[in-house]
């Protein structure tokens, strides 16, 4: 039996479109697949840099207010030990982030952060303890300096951390038509003003 080529053309134009069709829905479920899970990785960033902002602002004014001696240096203590908890809480958190490619990269990056606010609180802790024990004298000045430098970490950890944030939220699916975005984001490197010893 031999097939007319009228009827082969049309066959083969319905083979090659069928194929093309499932390519198409292929690569259409993968790239749902990954716009799911990056939006679920940027809703989990977004919530956890907004718990982060909460309790570090929370614990810089009430820092900033023992270093411009508004408050009484033995009026922060629960604060640090809240913020210190909470700091390794947030560490935790953001090293199980899980997600596209750059996600375990951005989580290390936020728990760096933290682990530079951690150490900012136990600045700020000794610098208190030192004001609670001595009236006058030289040590007073290092408290107050450890005091100050604890607060400036504190806040340049926080901004930091807002920084990794907006990368995860600008952060595009692998498989996305348009890859020009990638390039474009600045690298993050170590911030020089990190002032901890």
């Amino acid at each position: 039996m031999r097939l007319e080529p009228l009827v082969l053309l049309p066959l083969a134009a319905f083979v090659a479109l069928a194929s093309l069709f499932v390519i198409v829905i292929r690569r259409a479920g993968r790239l749902i697949a990954q716009t799911r899970e990056l939006q679920a990785f940027r809703a989990r960033v977004r919530d956890l840099d907004s718990r982060i902002g909460q309790s570090l602002e929370g614990a810089s004014e009430r820092i900033d207010a023992v270093r411009r001696q508004q408050l009484a240096a033995t009026g922060i203590g629960d604060t640090l030990v809240a913020a210190s908890d909470a700091v390794a809480r947030y560490a935790d958190e953001a090293r199980a982030l899980r997600g596209p490619v750059e996600a375990p990269m951005i989580g290390q990056d936020i728990a760096h952060e933290l682990e530079r606010a951690g150490r900012a609180i136990d600045m700020v802790e000794h610098g208190v303890t030192i004001l609670a024990s001595v009236r006058r004298g030289g040590r007073e000045l290092e408290a107050q300096t450890s005091i100050k430098r604890g607060y400036l970490n504190l806040v340049h950890a926080r901004e930091a951390i807002s920084r990794h944030a907006a990368r995860a939220a600008a952060l595009q699916p692998r498989d996305a038509p348009n890859r020009a975005w990638q390039g474009l984001l600045p690298e993050v490197r170590d911030d020089p003003s990190d002032h901890t010893i």
